[in-house]
């Protein structure tokens, strides 16, 4: 599993909006207790409330309560998923599952319920008030999608990093994460390791339009998905995918079987023939195994 990125979250949030937009807030009721981290303006300042809007802020979802009585600001309820994290659709008032359950959001007429697989509970939920304490959610990225060619290269030159670290740094870029980095990679034609202050005029070119392609390309279909029905199995292996998820599976340009480079939890997946020349990038793991018998090629790998 990943993180939802800015594809998965703008689906929520139209999926958000398309169902309960201009309803209240009945009640949130939280039962994990690791999720709720602040405690002023309490949980109960949002229920009862309007939700005006839905907001994504990095990968954030964003409730928004705009109008909310004896209160000069609007309350936000900051939701991030964190990597297990998903929202799903129940009939109004469904109980909260006792093995992965965190919280439910109940509205007149549906209940989303917050679950998170595994045993470390990472998402969190910030209720904040006014536009300046939900700008502290915000890591400094740009939109994207929003963003020209100029401000796309300004950002992506500012350091000398890799192209996969630079793409999913949210201080740089909102929104994109490990999948839709491998994704906008392949369809690029770069390496993820290449240097960002190596590229070349053109390779910034192609890097953009492949970012602006594949995003919109997977947010217009995520959306529309949700306007059908509620995203309920978001993740981070799509059969669609070019790269990302599909080690050892054929390449859908050239058919050279895709590779990866694992570390920690993460691995990134590449072409080698599409992205890096032939080359195989050294996977920390099996490299330091085999030593010299890693080939240095994808041929060699092939003819193995």
């Amino acid at each position: 599993m990943t993180v939802p990125e800015l594809p998965d979250v703008e689906a929520y949030r139209h999926g958000l909006l398309r169902r309960v937009s201009g309803q209240p807030l009945e009640r949130l009721r939280i039962t994990g207790f690791s999720l709720l981290k602040t405690f002023d303006p309490p949980v109960s300042a949002i229920e009862g409330e309007t939700l005006t809007d839905v907001r994504r802020v990095g990968k954030r979802i964003v409730f928004c309560f705009e109008e909310v009585a004896d209160r000069d600001e609007p309350l936000f309820a900051v939701l991030h998923l964190m990597i297990a994290g998903r929202l799903r659709e129940k009939e109004r008032g469904a109980p909260i599952p006792r093995r992965n359950g965190l919280a439910a959001f109940d509205f007149p007429d549906t209940t989303f319920v917050l679950t998170e697989a595994g045993t470390k509970k990472r998402a969190s939920l910030h209720v904040v008030a006014g536009e300046e304490a939900l700008a502290e959610h915000d890591r400094g990225g740009i939109e994207p999608l929003a963003a020209d060619l100029s401000a796309f290269r300004e950002q992506l030159v500012l350091e000398n990093r890799t192209l996969k670290r630079a793409l999913t740094d949210p201080r740089r870029f909102s929104g994109i994460g490990n999948a839709f980095s491998d994704e906008i990679l392949h369809r690029a034609g770069l390496s993820p390791v290449q240097r960002t202050q190596n590229l070349d005029e053109a390779e910034i070119g192609r890097l953009y339009d492949a970012t602006q392609a594949v995003l919109s390309e997977w947010t217009d279909r995520l959306v529309a998905e949700a306007e059908e029905s509620f995203p309920d199995k978001v993740t981070a292996f799509r059969p669609d995918f070019a790269a990302h998820g599909r080690y050892g599976e054929p390449c859908p340009v050239c058919g050279t079987e895709v590779q990866r480079i694992r570390y920690a939890d993460n691995e990134t997946n590449y072409c080698p023939r599409c992205q890096t020349d032939g080359k195989l990038l050294a996977d920390r793991s099996l490299s330091r195994l085999l030593k010299d018998d890693w080939p240095a090629n994808v041929d060699e790998l092939e003819g193995s």
